[in-house]
């Protein structure tokens, strides 16, 4: 056989490795949603799940985070084995994440499903964006102790945080007292890595630093994309595969806008093609990763039956959208009359996500209906109010439905 055709092979084997790998991570976002999960429970233990440790500013309550977690605390579930914890503080409500603390060797590179070296950038293309100062050359927080981890904005910033927790991840596969699969594991020598990954928060970069501020001439966020240009064309690593072997997350949809011509070698992980030529990114190389929900998930016993829940269809959001979006202002004025049919306006002003929760957890069908892009955040707030989503966008890519049945998990959820 010859080496061109090898090499393609081996792409193929890392790419689908590494969407496996990015399929486990977020497996906890699709099926944390369900009361009864479409896998049996005696198998779900065997699942391996990441216990990667977050600290996020949450749309709910304590009390109703912790009653939720409890209810599904009965065993080595999925609550328990994420390591969720519950506590209060003083300045506000929290949702706490905790990385599982039990002891374990540091795992054998040789043994990992994939092999990830991850770029030592400077703190101002990843946690320093969230205010983390650390000590003199410390390039990353000790994620060890969960109170060093600085926190994930919340509100809408939320639905893009993968890049957070991917890099958190990574860095938590070679710290020893933190229990988590071999799965991806994080190798000091590229030589030996199957992908090398750029911990670079472009979507948070672009939500709070892509306007300018005082005399600024450019903004900070358009500043990052050209230091990482130049950062990573500098690389060895990069020269040796034009970049084919990096992975981008840019799973905002106007995340590395100035970047990712120039960086479309790359492999990139995002939210939708909505905003990309297919020169730049395709689904030969590129993977769609799911959004986090922003509504409460439903905890056990609180989910209304199907047949019970008094509204049909539910939408509330922006209406007047452009180019694929026009179809939510032709289906407003169909539909906006209708008995049993909730449709308007809203945002996530004020109490505009709770509001939105308790609207789609009394409601039979949730509409995912196309706005600026094919796809939105929706379709998982849904799932987590146990809603049926109807999705209705010509140019949609679910999540890992090369290797996932969605539909499947989206029938199964909604109906449990």
């Amino acid at each position: 056989m010859s080496e061109k055709s090898i090499l393609p092979s081996r792409f193929l084997f890392y790419l689908i490795t590494l969407s496996m790998f990015l399929l486990l991570l977020s497996s906890v976002f699709l099926l944390q949603f369900s009361t009864s999960s479409f896998i049996p429970r005696s198998v779900f233990k065997l699942i391996l799940l990441n216990s990667t440790s977050v600290y996020i500013k949450a749309n709910v309550k304590n009390e109703e985070l912790c009653s939720s977690m409890d209810s599904q605390n009965d065993g080595p579930t999925l609550g328990r084995s994420w390591g969720t914890a519950c506590h209060s503080s003083n300045s506000g409500k929290q949702m706490v994440g905790s990385f599982g603390q039990q002891k374990r060797e540091n795992c054998d590179p040789d043994q990992a499903l994939l092999r990830v070296y991850m770029y030592d950038l400077p703190p101002e293309f990843h946690f320093g964006l969230l205010g983390w100062k650390g000590k003199s050359n410390q390039t990353w927080p000790d994620v060890s102790k969960r109170n060093k981890i600085p926190p994930y904005p919340g509100g809408l910033n939320l639905q893009h945080s993968i890049e957070y927790w991917l890099t958190l991840d990574l860095l938590s596969s070679n710290t020893a007292n933190i229990g988590r699969p071999c799965t991806a594991i994080r190798v000091k020598n590229s030589s030996q890595a199957d992908v090398i990954f750029v911990p670079f928060f472009s979507s948070l970069s672009y939500n709070r630093h892509s306007k300018l501020h005082g005399k600024e001439k450019i903004s900070v966020n358009n500043m990052l994309q050209k230091k990482l240009i130049q950062f990573l064309m500098n690389q060895d690593e990069w020269k040796r595969s034009s970049g084919q072997d990096h992975l981008i997350v840019a799973h905002h949809p106007n995340s590395m806008l100035d970047a990712r011509r120039k960086l479309g070698s790359s492999m990139f992980v995002l939210a939708d093609f909505g905003r990309y030529p297919v020169e730049i990114a395709n689904l030969d190389k590129d993977i769609i990763a799911p959004y986090m929900h922003l509504v409460r998930t439903i905890p056990n016993g609180e989910s209304a039956p199907f047949d019970q829940r008094p509204t049909l269809s539910y939408f509330q959001g922006a209406i007047y959208r452009k180019d694929g979006g026009v179809i939510r202002q032709e289906l407003y004025y169909l539909l906006k009359d209708e008995k049993d049919v909730h449709f308007s306006f809203g945002s996530i002003r004020g109490d505009g996500v709770k509001n939105a929760g308790r609207g789609m957890a009394t409601s039979k069908f949730c509409l995912n209906i196309a706005g600026d892009t094919p796809s939105s955040n929706r379709l998982f707030d849904a799932i987590a109010s146990h809603c049926v989503p109807v999705i209705i966008s010509d140019d949609i890519e679910l999540p890992y439905e090369d290797v996932l049945d969605l539909l499947r998990v989206l029938h199964h959820c909604s109906f449990n």
